[in-house]
């Protein structure tokens, strides 16, 4: 029995990283048809694995039915990260990949830059305004708790964002509510718009940081599938808040973008785009 989890696990993995692997060849087929509008493209790269796993083996929905009331939310804090977002929107059935590659920020666009709550495509929330989705987390949880749900709130921050004051009010909120249906993700790539967070804001140990406000915390490689997945399987600590420091890199992926925080707001070129196909396809 015990050979035939192993089993199972291992296909699970497999079928995730097939996913990420896909999610990154949407991520370039949309910000090439960005063009001069340019995108996110390293915010979003590191998150992919992450929603991959969660979209692809862990989060409860029916995209036959949004509205589901027992649906699992999901919250990008980091709202400028949405193509690791709608890429596993398209992989989950909610949008389509030509509606993606079209429309991404075009004129009166579903998908614009951040993401705007519309809930018929899977997007449960707005935002783009840095500091905010913690909070809004909390806020749904307890709500899913005076309803007697079972949902679960899954919520991916930037360590960047990490600098907001509201964000650690939420940190000290969520373990006094006792809010074990909650899983926060830290996005630990250590840069943020203008450089690296250790010259701009140094905030240390992240997961010490959480540990101390009375969390649960788990950290992990955030590209390593495996590790994503049994951080996200594991049984909810009673009365605790999850947090679950993903060490990622910035632009995860190709070469010419990882760790380049150039990449954090920037214009793909055709070359570019087909370097990214050729290493992706030779991964």
């Amino acid at each position: 029995m015990e050979g035939c989890k192993v089993t199972g696990r291992k296909k699970i993995i497999q079928d995730i990283e097939k996913m990420a692997r896909r999610m990154r060849g949407h991520v370039l087929e949309t910000s090439l048809a960005a063009g001069a509008s340019s995108s996110h493209l390293g915010g979003g790269l590191s998150i992919v694995d992450i929603t991959a796993t969660l979209y692809g083996a862990i989060m409860k929905f029916d995209k036959d039915n949004p509205l589901w009331s027992e649906r699992d939310r999901f919250i990008l804090s980091k709202g400028h990260g949405c193509l690791g977002y709608y890429t596993a929107l398209v992989e989950a059935g909610f949008i389509s990949i030509e509606e993606l590659v079209q429309t991404f920020e075009k004129t009166n666009t579903d998908l614009p830059g951040h993401p705007v709550m519309n809930k018929e495509k899977g997007i449960e929330f707005s935002n783009g305004s840095l500091g905010m989705g913690l909070s809004l987390g909390i806020g749904v949880a307890l709500a899913g708790r005076r309803r007697n749900s079972t949902y679960k709130v899954y919520v991916i921050m930037g360590d960047g964002e990490c600098n907001e004051g509201s964000v650690w009010e939420a940190i000290m909120a969520a373990p006094h509510f006792k809010l074990d249906q909650l899983v926060a993700f830290v996005d630990r790539n250590n840069f943020q718009q203008t450089g690296a967070n250790e010259e701009i804001m140094n905030i240390g140990d992240m997961g010490q940081k959480f540990t101390s406000f009375g969390w649960n915390v788990i950290e992990i490689d955030g590209h390593d599938i495996g590790e994503i997945y049994d951080a996200l399987s594991k049984e909810a600590v009673s009365g605790k808040p999850t947090a679950i420091v993903a060490h990622t890199i910035k632009g995860k992926g190709f070469s010419f973008s990882e760790n380049d925080n150039k990449w954090h707001h920037n214009i793909l070129s055709k070359s570019q785009y087909e370097l990214a196909f050729t290493e992706l396809n030779n991964d």
